[in-house]
């Protein structure tokens, strides 16, 4: 029958060892890195993220147009089923009028699957060039709620494995200190008794 005693490290009793007491408070740091820590670390570098990510996000919406224009460049014939998601974008001659300037053509991205004739919306920094358009709220989020939970899991994963560490070096000592016991002790049990 074996009684567990809650708590056995913390108390003063004979059997406890300097080792014991390293690994409880060991355990209870561990504890608060953990679930306080790691969730503050995670936290701070979400809020950071998305602060940075809006200033960006806002930057390129200042220095990004978006113009409404018509694909009148070639289509791929066959499209791979990675070109034909809608999600990848290819390189083709649109064709917009601007004012005050009149028509203009220019090489952009499109969606997959844009045929020529449909009209899309494309964007073109200050120098004319045709650029991705800028992240919207939702893809800033996103990326903020990612860093976050990176660092968040990052710091717990080396919280982890600094436990994992110190005890395996706290296993050592604890098998040296139980060596030095039983040089001290071993003899005394094992004198054959006359």
């Amino acid at each position: 029958m074996r009684a567990r005693v809650r708590g056995w490290r913390w108390r003063h009793n004979p059997l406890r060892r300097r080792s014991d007491v390293v690994e409880a408070w060991t355990v209870l740091v561990v504890a608060v890195l953990l679930f306080v820590v790691a969730p503050l670390a995670g936290v701070a570098a979400g809020l950071h993220a998305h602060e940075r990510a809006s200033a960006r996000a806002t930057a390129q919406r200042a220095e990004r147009r978006p113009v409404r224009a018509v694909v009148i460049g070639e289509t791929p014939e066959r499209l791979s089923d990675v070109q034909s998601d809608r999600r990848h974008p290819y390189r083709t001659q649109v064709r917009w009028t601007e004012p005050g300037k009149g028509v203009r053509t220019a090489w952009a991205r499109v969606p997959a699957g844009t045929r020529a004739g449909e009209p899309v919306t494309v964007w073109f920094d200050a120098r004319g060039r045709s650029v991705a358009p800028p992240p919207d709220d939702l893809a800033v989020r996103q990326h903020a709620v990612t860093v976050g939970l990176s660092a968040a899991g990052g710091t717990a994963a080396v919280v982890l494995l600094a436990h994992a560490l110190e005890r395996r070096i706290a296993l050592r000592h604890r098998l040296a200190e139980w060596e030095r016991e039983w040089a001290r002790m071993g003899p005394r049990w094992t004198q054959p008794r006359t």
